[in-house]
């Protein structure tokens, strides 16, 4: 595997995938080509190397002009902030969006000032997300469907991420493009990793969203961090992971004396893969506690500790 290269996603027909160099890494940012009668992307990456995309498109046999759909997971700029760019190089793409991030693709400034929060020094990977005409957006909900003719994207709302994150069950080829709500996925080392961004990051809703995959069944998830893999218990081992990732944040941060002591412990000993920088995982880590810390603090707040 290599940055730019495309691959047919296995028992999923017309299903192909690139591999972004999201972060300058490999293994770690995919979008979807499906070459359906009515052609498709699944998300966009960050913005950055959107040719990649575009090459990848041309090498599936999908011109820029024969493009329908830019199915958008959610608004987070490693699955969004390509969107502006494609949107203007595919002129007949409709960009479909759960409504309640339909206006930060319209004007992405707060979006990007809070990526810049979100990330920290990652942000040097990113480009600034170029807005998406309202004209051409069209948002959706739980239980809509989006046409490709001789496939069908099921929306699912999966908010335990962040609240406008929906995943598209396709039952043409029996599988789930996942967003975050499965995890992140890498292929080199066959394991499922968690991710807990801030600031919305919810354990209970993520959980809930495991669990409506797991009533799907599918045979296949798609990921959007990386590529697709067979279900087989995945679903069952990120659930268990979540709760014990949460529960471990917790009870560090109990025996630390501040939350940037809690961050780098786990900087110091989390063990990710090795296809990934040291930079990319060290920021990946510290980006994951936070959020937990954030959701903690929420919590106690709404139980009024």
């Amino acid at each position: 595997m290599a940055i730019g290269d495309v691959f047919e996603a296995d028992d999923c027909a017309d299903v192909y995938y690139v591999d972004t160099g999201m972060y300058d890494v490999e293994e770690y940012g995919s979008v979807y080509i499906v070459d359906a009668e009515r052609p498709a992307l699944v998300d966009t990456g960050i913005g950055t190397r959107y040719e990649n995309i575009l090459d990848a498109m041309d090498e599936v046999g999908v011109a820029p002009e024969a493009l329908e759909t830019i199915a958008v997971t959610h608004v987070h700029l490693d699955h969004a902030g390509g969107a502006g760019y494609l949107a203007e190089a595919c002129p007949n793409a409709t960009v479909y969006v759960h409504e309640s991030g339909a206006r930060h693709l319209v004007d992405p400034g707060r979006l990007w000032e809070g990526t810049k929060q979100a990330v920290g020094d990652q942000i040097q990977y990113y480009v600034e997300p170029e807005p998406v005409p309202e004209e051409r957006i069209e948002t959706v909900e739980d239980g809509d469907e989006i046409d490709l003719g001789d496939h069908t994207f099921e929306v699912i709302h999966a908010p335990g991420h962040a609240p406008h994150q929906v995943v598209f069950h396709d039952p043409t080829i029996d599988g789930v493009f996942t967003a975050d709500a499965a995890g992140i996925y890498t292929p080199s080392t066959d394991e499922v990793h968690v991710t807990s961004p801030p600031v919305n990051f919810e354990l209970e809703t993520a959980l809930e969203d495991v669990e409506r995959l797991q009533e799907i069944d599918p045979e296949t998830l798609l990921y959007g961090h990386f590529g697709p893999a067979p279900t087989d218990d995945r679903l069952a081992v990120y659930a268990d992971k979540l709760s014990e990732w949460v529960a471990d944040v917790a009870t560090v941060r109990a025996d630390r004396e501040d939350d940037q002591a809690v961050v780098d412990h786990f900087v110091e000993t989390v063990t990710t893969p090795d296809v990934w920088s040291d930079h990319k995982a060290r920021a990946e880590v510290a980006m994951n506690v936070r959020g937990v810390l954030v959701a903690l603090d929420r919590r106690d707040t709404e139980h009024g500790e």
